[in-house]
């Protein structure tokens, strides 16, 4: 059997270490991947000029399963995000984020399971008609939506909810006032709900969904939404069970993706082994569940789990004293 290669970028920050946390953790349980490392972000930019090298592009085409650390993208003109050139680079046109309530955790909510599925190239994040008038007094962007892309990610959305035995998905719009946009996308929603009777549709409208979360967030099993209001809604859905440290994404496309942690890089706590690795550990279940590595998978979950609910040399942001290092050995001696 072929060795999986996959590409790792580090990232910035505090990226390098939960990212070699993650990789001791998976070698532990036996996934015997080989790694190719490749650099974006500032240590690109520093390293080769660029934020983005071709070099780490090829990589990407070539193992087409990464793992990625956590990114900074420098504020100012000329510099694109990094992450949404990624989605568009390799069209990984859905974005999974779940989350999952862990005991332990300084979480307001029990018992949370959603999962966010994010269309991850269109509406307002596709970079179109952007333009700031010359007196800087008016500024332009366009959202644009498209039939095939809608229905790409809501089938998407349907089929994993139907793999993974979920019994309901919400589609979540702001029709009543983006009639064109959100009109389309609510209106293949419905036609796509249609194929599926064994599951259960829902749609609300973007403002409810969030005070529902807020209030209710039992009532959700799988949203499907457009770009971004599948980026905040995905940050509200963390903070329901402990915050962006507690979060994983995934970027999925026809042929290749990437798994990342979705917290920032945090460069005041960088160097320090104060980072919790939970967001990336939690990326790379999704990688190995991916890779049809579940049971290796399930593992790793369950000592984490055990780690978390049990406060074993767990880090200050789950109510701990403990750094990077200590949490990353509780984890490998359960494994």
């Amino acid at each position: 059997m072929t060795q999986q290669r996959i590409t790792v970028i580090r990232g910035d920050g505090i990226g390098p270490d939960i990212i070699d946390a993650t990789t001791k953790i998976l070698d532990k349980v036996g996934c015997n991947f080989a790694y190719d490392y490749a650099d974006a972000g500032l240590v690109a930019l520093e390293n080769h000029g660029e934020l983005l090298p071709q070099s780490t592009l090829d990589l990407i085409a070539k193992n087409k399963v990464s793992l990625k650390g956590p990114l900074t993208t420098p504020v100012g003109e000329g510099f694109t995000s990094i992450n949404v050139s990624l989605r568009k680079q390799f069209k990984l046109y859905a974005n999974i984020r779940p989350v999952l309530s862990f005991k332990g955790t300084k979480a307001r909510y029990e018992d949370i399971d959603i999962i966010t599925v994010r269309e991850n190239t269109q509406g307002m994040y596709s970079g179109l008609g952007q333009v700031v008038s010359e007196d800087g007094n008016e500024a332009e962007a366009m959202s644009k939506i498209t039939r095939e892309g809608a229905e790409q990610i809501v089938v998407f959305a349907y089929e994993l909810a139907r793999r993974e035995g979920r019994k309901k998905v919400t589609a979540v719009h702001k029709a009543n006032i983006l009639k064109s946009t959100s009109g389309l996308f609510l209106k293949v929603a419905r036609e796509v709900g249609e194929r599926y009777p064994d599951i259960e549709s829902a749609e609300m409208i973007v403002d409810n969904t969030c005070m529902q979360l807020v209030m209710n967030p039992h009532q959700f099993d799988v949203i499907v939404t457009t770009n971004l209001f599948g980026d905040i809604i995905s940050d509200l859905c963390a903070g329901l069970v402990g915050g962006l440290g507690m979060a994983p994404g995934a970027n999925i496309g026809h042929d290749c993706a990437i798994f990342e942690a979705v917290h920032g890089s945090a460069p005041d706590i960088a160097g320090k082994n104060l980072a919790n690795p939970t967001s990336v550990i939690l990326a790379a279940i999704q990688m190995l569940e991916y890779l049809n590595m579940g049971d290796k998978a399930e593992k790793i979950r369950s000592a984490l789990k055990d780690v978390i609910e049990s406060g074993d040399r767990t880090t200050r942001d789950l109510g701990g004293q403990n750094g990077t290092t200590e949490f990353t050995e509780a984890m490998l001696e359960r494994l």
